[in-house]
């Protein structure tokens, strides 16, 4: 007997994505008008750490449509050819926002280098009160965000963007505070490479976790090999292969396997169990093929290509019978 079930539940996120668009856009007026203001200010006072801000306040708010469209495109119904819809346009937007991260933390790496070795004279009172009012925007906008769903990968580049910027405002007020009391003006380029440590551990953490949902690698916490022992454990089932763990887009796991069960055994309730299974793994979109085997895979010391498929993927879950 062979049955296959698709056993998923619709997730209705139209809630969260109404909220993630408010807060998203409320970020995103106060980090595009400060922006504005402080172009002007970073060429008055001839400083490369207020440019570099504004510049990374740009991407911010990149980083924000960007995430803003990918909600509305992720928010569409599954139809033709797109059977998941456009949910990983979250994840192609939080590989784009990691990208631009690492690509501007090497242009400022290589423009605070240059100042370091010819620093410009710098306007210090400028700086500081441009990059403490800079702070105050910068913590609005990333409480505003912090309100959204951080567990999406989307947003959560959006709020990197955002952090980081904080992080350069205040190394910058530390820097113009430097150079009005001792006329330091290298720490001007000192704290824009502070800066491009902090956007370089974030844009790589970014494009790293969201490359491993573009390769339909497990999601973080969850072990296919541990899954796998576990699925052949319950009671009737003599082998589990095929099997694959997978993120549909952030905190959408899915699994799906082909399963043996002992000819006795009733295939759909030990489908059953297995579902009860893996949703205490938090998986619940799950595709599960399950037969009967055959009765060469039921002896014992049966030779190792006696198996159901003739090129299973991955490892071969087991027990004696």
């Amino acid at each position: 007997m062979s049955t296959h079930d698709e056993h998923g539940h619709s997730h209705s996120h139209d809630l969260s994505a109404d909220a993630d668009r408010r807060w998203l856009s409320v970020a995103l007026a106060l980090i595009g008008g400060f922006m504005a203001v402080e172009v002007v200010i970073g060429v008055i006072a001839q400083s490369l750490a207020l440019i570099s801000d504004a510049a990374h306040m740009l991407t911010d708010a990149a980083s924000i449509v960007l995430a803003l469209i990918a909600i509305r495109l992720a928010a569409r119904p599954a139809r033709g050819h797109y059977t998941y819809g456009l949910k990983r346009a979250e994840i192609l937007s939080a590989q784009a926002n990691g990208l631009s991260l690492v690509l501007l933390a090497g242009w400022l790496g290589y423009e605070s280098v240059r100042r370091l070795l010819d620093p410009p004279e710098v306007h210090g009172w400028l700086v500081v009160v441009t990059a403490l009012t800079g702070v105050a925007v910068n913590i609005a906008a990333a409480w505003a965000i912090s309100k959204a769903n951080r567990t999406s990968l989307n947003v959560e580049g959006a709020f990197q963007h955002i952090l980081n910027d904080l992080y350069a405002f205040v190394a910058t007020a530390i820097a113009g505070l430097i150079m009005v009391f001792t006329g330091f003006d290298r720490a001007d380029g000192i704290a824009t490479l502070v800066v491009v440590a902090l956007m370089l551990k974030a844009g790589l953490g970014l494009l790293r976790d969201s490359g491993r949902v573009l390769l339909e690698a497990a999601p973080a916490g969850l072990q296919p090999e541990a899954i796998g022992d576990q699925l052949v454990g319950v009671p009737g089932v003599v082998e589990v292969h095929d099997l694959h763990v997978w993120a549909i887009t952030s905190g959408q796991p899915a699994l799906s396997a082909h399963v043996l069960v002992d000819p006795g055994r009733d295939c759909h309730a030990v489908r059953g169990q297995l579902e009860n299974l893996l949703h205490q793994h938090q998986i619940s979109h799950t595709t599960l093929q399950v037969d009967h085997a055959r009765g060469d895979l039921l002896t014992v010391g049966r030779q190792p290509d006696a198996q159901h498929c003739a090129d299973a993927h991955g490892r071969v879950h087991t027990k004696a019978v």
